[in-house]
């Protein structure tokens, strides 16, 4: 099976949880399945801005992004973020390599909106480089930041990042390992499956907001780009992959149709 994990919040703060992340994902790639993996940084690219007096501005869960936050995401997000995580994971065996979309340009962007700032849209990604990675027994960590054939370099959301890069790497799942337990719908009860309508139906209503709102809209991009399951799961929890990759009731099941 071919899975794009995409590893972000609070997971990636700890070099304890970091390590745990790291075994389990080797775990299921000694197990045969050919894995990639995107991560974010928003927790710590925050924490870096506010310590230099810079305020953290979002819209619709998209971080406004100035030339100075463009900049602090190369040093933080495909920076330290990123080489800490090939660490946890070389730390235990496993033979990481740090990327970011930039890189061959393994994802293609464009500006997204101009009151966003540098925050660009994933036009496509090439999963060639994944692939002569992968076939050659290493793992590929990727940092959400993409370019353009220009030079230009992008803020690109990592659930963005994670949807575009499944299509083309053709995965059979798309993993968002996250902070929550999955999606909350009426009553803050956690959806076990949500349809596309159903997802729509949530931002509709209000009830998906800000980050979530992008990490459905991201799925349901990831399902109309072939992507056949996308699921939204609690990272924290030990033996997380093992849960999904089993059917346990875990977290969220994003699919086409209720019934697939």
């Amino acid at each position: 099976m071919r899975l794009l994990i995409k590893l972000g919040g609070a997971l990636l703060e700890t070099a304890e949880s970091r390590r745990r992340l790291a075994r389990e994902i080797e775990a299921q790639r000694k197990a045969g399945h050919a894995i990639a993996v995107v991560h974010g940084g928003g927790k710590q690219l925050t924490g870096f801005l506010a310590e230099r007096g810079v305020e953290s501005r979002f819209v619709n869960g998209l971080r406004v992004t100035s030339a100075q936050v463009l900049d602090s995401v190369v040093k933080v997000v495909a920076g330290s973020v990123n080489h800490e995580l090939v660490a946890s994971f070389v730390a235990e065996g496993v033979p990481a390599v740090g990327l970011s979309g930039a890189d061959a340009l393994l994802t293609e962007a464009e500006p997204l909106s101009p009151d966003l700032g540098f925050v660009g849209r994933p036009v496509r990604s090439d999963a060639r480089l994944l692939d002569v990675l992968i076939s050659n027994g290493f793992l590929p960590l990727v940092a959400c930041l993409a370019a353009d054939r220009q030079g230009a370099l992008y803020n690109v959301n990592a659930d963005q990042m994670a949807s575009s890069c499944a299509q083309a790497f053709r995965a059979d799942q798309l993993l968002f390992l996250t902070d929550v337990a999955g999606v909350r719908g009426d009553g803050d009860s956690v959806c076990p499956v949500l349809s596309e309508a159903a997802c729509r139906d949530l931002i509709a209503r209000g009830i998906a907001t800000g980050g979530m709102q992008a990490k459905l809209e991201a799925a349901m991009g990831a399902l109309a780009g072939g992507v056949p399951e996308v699921v939204i799961a609690p990272g924290a929890e030990p033996g997380i992959l093992e849960s999904i990759l089993s059917n346990a009731p875990v977290g969220t099941r994003l699919v086409i149709s209720p019934t697939a």
